[in-house]
């Protein structure tokens, strides 16, 4: 790495009965090109599988808690607490990271060390069986986009000052699904937003079960009620397109198909 520098970052994942695919998650942190890395698995009482595969990397792992929580905001940050890194960041016990995501999130942070967040704009999408499906690409230039244009976010490979999540006191427990978009918000009020864009470091695993799949118009809402909390316009784009219109056509779809 450059100038010899080898910054602690602190890796958090949350989990919660995903024995299905956490050893997945665990391997693609613990295989990291960068090595000078803090990693904190926090499972709020799994009753599958889950402890006995995490037990298998007891020795790699610097810290386990497993206990009931309040939700993945609060298992996350538990874990948020007791990070010694200078970025902090967390993967869900179904997605991955490829090899070299906290390599180049720390040479990007080498080169902008003022920034708030850092992020990988590039994402796969893959299966439950791990099988590529498709790609996402992002690009987020300011707390304004995110508000007023568009609030889709990429969290998997993204990091953050530790320094200012502390201060922004964390993420905000009460908000059930897109407290990862609540906190970019809190956090660009205080640094800009830097972006690796050259190619994929992050995995995200679709698949019928998952929270938001579920409760779409649910997320949807919780969408709004953040970015409105957080400044936004009523009259933006990311209200009228982004919640009354994909609710509406969620509703038509119920409709129709059942």
């Amino acid at each position: 790495m450059e100038n010899n520098f080898h910054p602690i970052v602190t890796i958090v994942t949350p989990s919660f009965n995903q024995g299905k695919f956490i050893e997945e998650t665990i391997s693609s942190v613990l295989n990291q090109t960068y090595k000078n890395i803090q990693y904190i698995l926090v499972d709020g009482g799994s009753t599958d599988k889950t402890m006995e595969l995490i037990n298998k990397y007891r020795s790699r792992i610097d810290i386990i808690i497993h206990e009931k929580d309040k939700g993945q905001a609060d298992a996350i940050n538990k874990g948020f607490r007791l990070a010694k890194g200078v970025l902090v960041g967390w993967i869900n016990s179904d997605d991955i990271l490829y090899p070299d995501c906290i390599e180049k999130i720390v040479e990007l942070y080498q080169k902008k060390s003022d920034g708030a967040i850092y992020h990988c704009s590039k994402l796969d999408w893959i299966n439950e069986e791990g099988i590529f499906l498709n790609k996402r690409h992002i690009t987020i230039p300011n707390k304004d986009y995110l508000l007023n244009k568009n609030s889709s976010i990429i969290q998997q490979g993204s990091f953050y000052s530790t320094e200012l999540v502390k201060k922004i006191n964390y993420l905000d427990e009460k908000i059930y699904y897109c407290m990862d978009l609540d906190l970019w918000l809190r956090l660009l009020d205080y640094g800009p937003i830097y972006s690796i864009n050259e190619k994929t470091y992050s995995a995200f695993r679709v698949y019928t079960g998952t929270k938001t799949d579920i409760g779409e118009v649910k997320f949807l809402k919780n969408i709004k009620d953040v970015i409105l909390r957080n400044g936004a316009k009523w009259y933006s784009r990311n209200i009228l397109i982004g919640f009354y219109y994909y609710s509406f056509k969620y509703y038509v779809k119920k409709l129709i198909y059942g």
